[in-house]
C-alpha cells in the first residue's frame, strides 16, 4: 500500500509525468481545464502562427537555426514539417541546429492521435510560404524591427492585426490550440512582459541550451529606453515598441475569445505568457476572470523543468506565479510528461540535455494527446518513427 502523499499533479488525475506549473491557480480551475481537454471530440482546431522579427538576426540570440540566414527559413520549414510530415518531399530545408531536431517533428507525431484541423497564419515572413495559409496583411509588411530599436512596428499595423485577431477570437466555434514559430520570439516576449510590469528577470528561457540572458537583457533595455513608454503603457503601444506580429494578432484573438465560450490551449512557454499578459492588460477585471476560465497554457517537460544556476524553482513556475500576482487571476499551466531518455535517436535524447526544449506547439500538443488518453510510451514511439523517416534521404521538390 502506498504510504506517501499524492503530489499535486496526481491529485488532479493528470497523466503520468504531467505537472501543474506555479502555485497560484485555484484547484477548481485546474480540474475544469483538465476535464475540458480530456474530452474526445470530433475535431479541434489548431492555429500555427508564423511571424518574423529582425531580433532573430542578432548573432547568438536564437538556436532556432545555426545562422541568421538559416533562421529566415525556420518558420516556413517548421510549418511544412508539421503539416506534411518528415516523409514528404520538402520545399523548405530545415535549418541546421546545434543539436536536437525541430519541435515541429514532435507536433507532427501527435497528429495521428488527436483529431486536429490545422491551419497556418503567416505574418511578415522574409519568404512567402507556398503551402495554403491565412493572410492577415500584405506580403510587403516584412519582419518587425529588432526589439532594440524601440520601434518594432507601426501603431497602425499593430492595430490592424489586433483587430483581426479579435474578430477571429469572437468567431471561434470549436476549441482552439494556438501555436507559434517566431525565431527571436523569447526576446520580444521578455521585452513585452518587462514593459507590462511583470518581473521576469532571469525567468525567460530560449531555444539554446544556455539561453543568452545577458544579450537579451541588453537588447530589451535598449529597446525600452528608446521607446520611452512610461508607466502603465497601453498593450498595443508595447507591442508596437518592442513586440512582434504574432503577439499583436494573438493577443487580440484572446481578447475576442474572452467574450465567447470556446476554450483555448496556448501551446508554448514564455511567448504564450507574453500574449496572455497583453490580453490581461487590455481586459477588465471581469474579462480577466473569463480568460482564466477559457485559457490554459501547455508546454513540454523540458521547458517546465529547466533550472538556471542559483535558482531553487523552475523559472517557468515563477513566471506563471508572477502573472497571477500582476493580474489578480491564476493561469492554468500544465506540462507534458513525454520524455526521451530511452529514445533510440540522439536528436531526441538531446532534448533531455537542454537543447531546443519547446516550439511550434510541441508541448501543448503532446499534453493534449496525453490528456486524451494516449500514453507517453506511444507518443515517444511516434516521435522515434518520425525521426527515422526524417533521417531517410530527403526528396526535395522543385520550386
Amino acid at each position: 500500500m502506498r504510504w506517501w502523499p499524492l503530489t499535486r499533479s496526481e491529485a488532479f488525475g493528470l497523466p503520468p509525468g504531467c505537472r501543474v506549473l506555479g502555485d497560484c491557480c485555484p484547484a477548481h480551475l485546474i480540474d475544469q481545464h483538465r476535464r475540458i481537454w480530456s474530452e474526445r471530440t470530433d475535431r479541434l482546431d489548431l492555429l500555427l502562427v508564423l511571424a518574423a522579427t529582425s531580433t532573430a538576426e542578432q548573432d547568438g540570440i536564437s538556436a532556432a537555426g545555426a545562422t541568421a540566414c538559416s533562421r529566415r527559413l525556420t518558420a516556413v520549414a517548421d510549418a511544412e514539417l508539421l503539416l506534411n510530415g518528415p516523409a514528404a518531399g520538402r520545399r523548405w530545408p530545415l535549418p541546421p541546429l546545434p543539436a536536437g531536431v525541430s519541435p515541429a517533428l514532435l507536433g507532427h507525431a501527435v497528429l495521428p492521435w488527436v483529431p486536429l484541423n490545422p491551419s497556418v497564419a503567416a505574418l511578415g515572413l522574409p519568404v512567402e510560404p507556398d503551402f495554403p495559409h491565412l493572410r492577415f496583411e500584405g506580403g510587403a509588411a516584412g519582419p518587425a524591427n529588432c526589439v532594440s530599436s524601440g520601434h518594432a512596428m507601426s501603431a497602425a499595423r499593430v492595430q490592424r492585426l489586433w483587430s483581426q485577431g479579435q474578430r477571429l477570437g469572437r468567431r471561434l466555434r470549436r476549441p482552439l490550440v494556438l501555436a507559434e514559430c517566431v525565431p527571436g520570439g523569447t526576446t520580444t516576449a521578455q521585452a513585452v512582459l518587462t514593459a507590462l510590469g511583470v518581473p521576469v528577470q532571469g525567468l525567460i528561457s530560449g531555444s539554446a541550451r544556455q539561453p543568452p540572458h545577458a544579450l537579451k537583457r541588453q537588447l530589451v533595455a535598449a529597446g525600452l529606453a528608446e521607446a520611452g513608454l512610461g508607466p502603465d503603457p497601453a498593450p498595443q503601444a508595447v507591442v508596437a515598441a518592442v513586440g512582434d506580429p504574432f503577439q499583436a494578432l494573438s493577443a487580440g484573438l484572446l481578447v475576442g475569445a474572452s467574450d465567447g465560450s470556446q476554450p483555448l490551449l496556448l501551446a508554448g512557454g514564455s511567448q504564450m505568457a507574453a500574449v496572455l499578459a497583453l490580453a490581461m492588460t487590455a481586459s477588465s477585471e471581469d474579462a480577466r476572470k473569463r480568460l482564466s476560465e477559457r485559457v490554459m497554457l501547455g508546454t513540454t517537460a523540458w521547458l517546465a523543468e529547466e533550472r538556471f544556476p542559483g535558482e531553487d524553482r523552475p523559472p517557468l513556475d515563477r513566471l506563471i506565479d508572477a502573472l497571477a500576482a500582476r493580474y489578480g487571476v491564476g493561469t492554468v499551466a500544465l506540462s507534458s510528461g513525454v520524455r526521451f531518455h530511452d529514445s533510440c535517436h540522439q536528436q531526441l535524447r538531446d532534448y533531455e540535455h537542454g537543447f531546443v526544449k519547446e516550439g511550434v506547439g510541441a508541448g501543448g500538443l503532446l499534453l493534449l494527446a496525453q490528456l486524451q488518453g494516449i500514453s507517453s510510451a506511444d507518443l515517444q514511439a511516434s516521435c522515434d518513427e518520425a525521426m527515422r523517416a526524417l533521417l531517410e534521404p530527403p526528396v526535395t521538390s522543385r520550386p
